[in-house]
């Protein structure tokens, strides 16, 4: 690691710090490790555009999977609109809208060259949308993947869609098929509980046991609902062209399902640092930020200027940015990263001076994207590209 540390600050010697890198040589070797199991199986992969951010890295790890990654899956529909602006023509919008505007937008998305879809999973989600019959809105029904163990008191997983059943599935689908107006694309289930969740995380490991648990029972219960709920559909008469399930941290589980047609990804090809937490990953860190050396205190630390990219989500120490080069420095628990410092302790054996940069990880892949208007592409010794963000592009999709 001492050597990785003084190439990447031989490599941003003459920038501007604070600065973001992305490493292509691990993009590539992770992009090898998450279509593996999509290949085998016979899967695409849906790219998942918040995790990533930077039109030039959606390019150019599609590029690299050959055909195997296929379509994005898109935060939001303006998200979409400007996705389509730069070349991209078949994306699902993974979050549904009731807002005119949106609705009024996506519409207009749609002709014979691409196709952007939404998810929906209510009656109020379809009459927001507007669609004509000769360019009717595709949708995809999302389905509840929680587990809801001791007769749904206690619920494990993303609070997203209400459809629990294939039924209420069913119900809804014949709904859309009412609407010429609309057309049923297919099915969305993400298991939150297992693809969301490390169960080696060194920041809360007396939770662990409860982690690896809950997906353990969640696997099976996942995998027959998905199944119930398209046989059933099928059984009905529609036509299921997408099922789309999975995450970074269940693309192995999920690409082994005959059920879905593909699974998604995004945050992996980057493994910001709550990616090392899953046992089964074999990942490499591809994306990191530098902070200059500014002060001293004392003997054994140092402080950094800026720092504080604080993950969304659950508060906790695991959504702090960690310090990875050089090896060994740690945040102090009194300020931890801040918005103008990040002080940390510095062991005997490493050696900073004021101006040297100190190489981060964030907590979540697409985040950093929002702290900086470009990344430098770097492989081996080189700056290959510097590539705007959508921050950069003057975009901020709220």
């Amino acid at each position: 690691m001492t050597d990785q540390y003084e190439r990447y600050k031989r490599l941003i010697r003459d920038e501007r710090l604070p600065v973001a890198l992305v490493d292509l040589d691990a993009v590539d070797h992770n992009i090898e490790v998450l279509l593996a199991d999509v290949r085998r199986h016979g899967k695409t992969l849906r790219l998942a555009s918040k995790s990533i951010r930077c039109p030039w890295l959606l390019k150019y790890i599609t590029e690299k999977g050959q055909g195997a990654i296929r379509g994005i899956l898109s935060y939001s529909v303006t998200e979409a609109a400007f996705l389509v602006e730069q070349g991209f023509t078949d994306i699902i919008v993974a979050y549904p809208t009731a807002q005119p505007a949106d609705c009024q937008l996506l519409a207009q998305l749609n002709d014979q060259n691409r196709r952007v879809a939404i998810v929906v999973d209510s009656e109020a989600h379809l009459e927001a949308l507007r669609g004509t019959p000769e360019r009717p809105i595709p949708v995809v029904i999302e389905i509840d993947l929680s587990y809801r163990p001791l007769g749904g008191r206690v619920h494990l997983g993303a609070r997203r869609s209400p459809l629990r059943t294939p039924e209420a599935a069913v119900a809804l689908a014949r709904k859309i098929a009412q609407r010429p107006d609309l057309k049923l694309l297919g099915l969305m289930g993400y298991e939150a509980q297992i693809a969301g969740v490390g169960e080696s995380n060194p920041f809360s490991p007396f939770l662990n046991p409860a982690r690896k648990l809950i997906k353990r029972l969640s696997r099976p219960y996942v995998a027959q609902l998905r199944q119930r709920v398209l046989e059933l559909l099928r059984r009905e008469g529609f036509s299921i062209e997408v099922f789309n399930g999975g995450g970074t941290g269940s693309v192995a589980f999920a690409s082994a399902e005959s059920s879905l047609t593909e699974v998604t990804a995004g945050s992996g090809f980057l493994c910001s640092h709550l990616f090392d937490y899953y046992s089964h990953l074999k990942l490499r860190p591809a994306i990191f930020f530098a902070l200059q050396v500014v002060r001293s205190s004392d003997p054994g630390f140092v402080t950094c200027h800026g720092g504080g990219f604080i993950a969304s989500g659950q508060a906790g120490a695991d959504r702090l940015p960690v310090p990875y080069l050089p090896p060994g420095l740690k945040l102090t628990a009194f300020e931890a990263a801040g918005e103008v410092q990040t002080p940390l302790r510095v062991p005997p054996n490493i050696i900073l001076r004021l101006g040297d940069p100190v190489f981060f990880r964030h907590a979540k892949a697409g985040e950093l994207a929002e702290h900086f208007n470009e990344y430098l592409i770097v492989r081996g010794d080189r700056i290959e590209a510097r590539a705007p963000t959508y921050r950069g592009l003057g975009k901020c999709f709220l």
